[in-house]
């Protein structure tokens, strides 16, 4: 036989003997040994096979290796490693207890930490959050917050304080979605900005999507930030909660049926209002909130989940002029298990933001609102070690209340009117697929086909040309159409229908067992649009869904990253470039009124935006002293040029910049451990000033003068730079050890140096000088604060 023949009589025996190795799948949850709380992203790692997956939202992992004697790790930040060594020579189901590494009041660390597993991912432009350093972050008036805490973060920025809604990457507010427990929430924030409506006592974990986005994921474009609440300890009954200045919360969690059936209820409200009576003030501006879960584990196979959120704020000039709103959310869910290889999750969930103004001293009342139903299943296919598929269908059904006004008195000159109601469904099916190349390369890469039908509605104006909005040539104007009929439609017909593939591209290349670099794309389709000309939301903004008239907007996002570890995990360093590109950005003609239109598609026009830019993140994660320095570097714009040659478009069909357009933004956190009893932490934060307009001329008004602003001249301007620092310090007293109560004290100072950050500037004529004067409206200075947290 010649040499030949040989090595391919070998090449041949190896090939069998490869395919024919036996292989077999080891699966199970991994808990919370204190509290059976299922942990998410706990890392299954097996050194000898170079291979590890890691725990999906539920805490279940899955992965199949051949057959053999393995040491398996289970690793999770703020607790201990488990290490064993098993026998795999079948199926085996193994379930993992992990106990804290050390008691501490804060709550259960939700990161994962090991860092070349965080390298090797293809996933990017990904940022997560542990409740505990939420916990620790300064805030104004000591109430910690979600949604203040990710804005330290690089490419995410906020409208100024008080204000609502967060951007990322250049996007708007709109272009975030924001779930809770899997269920849609429309608006984030409480007492218009000032706070969230996430009870950090409740978290169990936060992640903030970027870029890189899953195709189980939809119907935004700039961002997904995917919160999860706590299961409820199904061991022993605890409590948890916290007293504050203005704000109090609590959290109570324990078994109905021990290891079987758990309950969690928490609220949080605030009482400033209560002592506005002592100074002769009948004003009231208050919120409360309400979080719930019942975890219903009926066998290894199945768990039921019933989870719900109810918040709202009041916000009142003595009886005269009252105005709440709020969130309603509740979601029924089922996991079931069918394989060790594929687990499923049924979701059937309602979603709901209402808004309610009462003006009595017109005798007016007005409320509107957006009300979603949401059913989803997904799945987790394991199929190999090599290879893990995610994939799923979603139908959401939407009512559009776009507004009621009706008299609240006898007397009242109000008409009644009711906007017309709005009706749409957006169904999705996806498929996303994590692949391991090689051991340097590894991709995850996916397709969500997305359909919208906006769905019959009373009455439909019908407009020449099908022009909802036409160009003055005389007066160089753009200006609303005046209706030429009205078209009326049963709830089943059809009157727009919008079909798009969105594919989704991850990649990752190892450099080294520290350092890789990565790469994503993503298509997203947005249907749903906010309908705000302010710089940040306010409650009274109305959702609008895609039409005839309002395109549905679409996004290609490209990134990439340069990821590398140092000194085995004790520090990091992310740098990302993107680019952006947006198709049907809305936009406004000059004018546009927004407020009870029931025309509102006659201000609106469709046109682009662009977004792009350099972020940076280095973080330190181990230590007494830890923190992050973030750097963004972006520009954001947008433009909607003519429909023809003959018409300027906006701006003159110029690229502008959108009013979250920040070219700097610098954030600091720093946290130093002294001892057991004291903890310090601060922040410093730095944004370029929000784009804005200033006057270009003024004139004479029966002998007042009058700024005149230039209408094809868009956000040309800036306010002044916005930058603070906030600090604060933490004691932990030292716990008795015959009692289980634990506490804390929190003493802060947001805005240290009492910096005047600019809300936004005013032009005026000074009564009593009689000259031009610019006026700056600032929300907060310097600002103390002390807060009691307590567990037992």
């Amino acid at each position: 036989m010649s040499n030949a023949k040989k090595l391919l009589f070998l090449l041949s025996l190896y090939t069998i003997s490869l395919f024919s190795q036996e292989k077999h799948t080891i699966s199970g949850t991994v808990y919370d040994d204190s509290s059976n709380e299922t942990l998410i992203g706990v890392s299954i790692y097996f050194p000898e096979a170079n291979a590890g997956t890691t725990t999906n939202e539920y805490g279940f992992y899955s992965i199949t290796l051949p057959e053999g004697n393995y040491q398996i790790q289970i690793s999770y930040l703020g607790f201990s490693t488990i290490t064993e060594t098993i026998e795999l020579n079948q199926k085996i189901t193994k379930n993992y207890k992990l106990k804290e590494a050390s008691e501490s009041l804060d709550e259960i660390i939700i990161e994962g930490n090991i860092e070349k597993l965080n390298v090797r991912t293809p996933q990017m432009s990904v940022n997560k959050l542990t409740a505990s350093t939420i916990k620790q972050i300064p805030v104004v008036l000591g109430e910690a917050d979600v949604i203040k805490s990710i804005i330290l973060l690089p490419g995410v920025t906020s409208a100024g304080e008080g204000a609502s809604g967060f951007n990322v990457r250049g996007g708007a507010a709109d272009q975030n979605l924001i779930l809770l427990d899997e269920a849609i929430v429309f608006n984030s924030s409480h007492l218009f900005g000032f706070f969230s409506v996430f009870n950090p006592d409740v978290i169990k974990d936060i992640r903030l999507y970027k870029g890189g986005i899953p195709a189980k994921y939809g119907g935004r474009l700039s961002s997904v930030l995917d919160i999860y609440q706590k299961e409820g300890n199904s061991k022993d009954l605890k409590v948890t909660g916290g007293i504050g200045l203005i704000s109090s919360r609590l959290l109570i969690e324990g078994p109905i049926k021990e290891e079987k059936v758990s309950f969690l209820i928490g609220g949080r409200s605030s009482y400033a209002h209560l002592f506005l009576p002592l100074f002769n003030n009948d004003n009231t501006a208050f919120f409360y909130d309400l979080n719930t879960k019942i975890n219903y584990r009926i066998n290894d196979r199945n768990n039921l989940f019933f989870s719900g959120y109810f918040g709202k704020d009041v916000f009142g000039i003595s009886d005269n002029f009252v105005n709440d709103y709020g969130n309603q959310v509740a979601n029924l869910r089922w996991n079931h298990l069918f394989s060790d290889k594929l687990f499923s999750n049924l979701s059937l969930i309602y979603s709901d933001y209402f808004y309610g103004l009462t003006l009595d001293f017109v005798g007016f009342e007005w409320d509107s609102g957006i009300t979603n139903y949401n059913l989803k299943y997904d799945f987790n296919h394991f199929v190999s070690e090599k290879l893990k598929l995610s994939y799923g269908i979603n139908n959401i059904y939407t009512k559009f209340n776009p507004g009621n006004i009706a008299p609240n008195r006898d007397d009242s000159g109000i008409v009644a009117e009711k906007l017309i109601d709005k009706y749409a469904n957006e169904f999705a099916a996806y498929v996303d697929v994590e692949q391991k190349i090689s051991n340097n390369f590894r991709l995850q890469y996916g397709i969500r086909f997305s359909n919208f039908t906006r769905l019959g509605q009373d009455e439909l104006n019908v407009y020449q040309n099908d022009q909802a909005v036409v160009y003055n040539s005389q007066f160089r104007v753009y200006e609303s159409a005046e209706p030429i009929g009205i078209e009326t439609f049963d709830r089943s017909d059809v009157l727009a229908s919008f079909n798009n593939f969105e594919p989704r591209l991850s990649m990752s290349y190892i450099l080294d067992n520290k350092t890789s670099i990565k790469a994503s794309y993503n298509r997203m389709a947005q249907y749903l649009h906010l309908l705000s000309n302010t710089a940040s939301p306010t409650p009274l903004d109305v959702w609008a869904p895609s039409g005839r008239f309002i395109k549905p907007q679409l996004l290609d996002q490209y990134a990439l990253g340069y990821f590398k570890s140092i000194k085995d995990g004790d520090y990091s360093l992310e740098t990302e470039v993107f680019y952006k590109d947006i198709k049907n950005r809305i936009d406004y003609i000059n004018g546009a009124n927004l407020i009870a239109n029931n025309e509102i598609e006659t201000v609106i026009l469709n046109g682009e935006a662009r977004a792009y830019g350099l972020e940076v993140l280095f973080k330190k994660n181990e230590g007494n002293f830890k923190g992050w320095l973030a750097y963004t570097l972006s520009r954001s714009e947008q433009r909607t040029p003519g429909r023809t040659s003959e018409e300027p478009g906006i701006n003159q069909g110029e690229w502008y910049s959108t009013p979250f357009d920040k070219t700097h933004d610098i954030s600091l956190n720093a946290s130093y451990e002294l001892n057991k009893k004291w903890t310090f932490n601060s922040n410093f934060l730095f944004q370029t000033g929000q784009p804005t307009n200033y006057p270009v001329g003024q004139y004479q008004l029966q002998g007042l003068t009058v700024p005149i602003f230039d209408d094809d001249r868009r956000n040309a301007d800036r306010l002044p730079a916005y930058h603070r620092l906030d600090i604060s310090a933490t004691l932990t007293p030292e716990k008795n050890k015959n009692r289980s109560w634990q506490a804390e004290w929190v003493f802060g100072i947001y805005n240290l140096y009492s910096r005047q950050n600019a809300a936004s500037i005013n032009f005026r004529q000074n009564r009593e000088t009689l000259r031009n004067e610019a006026v700056q409206t600032s929300i907060f200075g310097i600002v103390p604060s002390v807060t009691y947290n307590f567990k037992f």
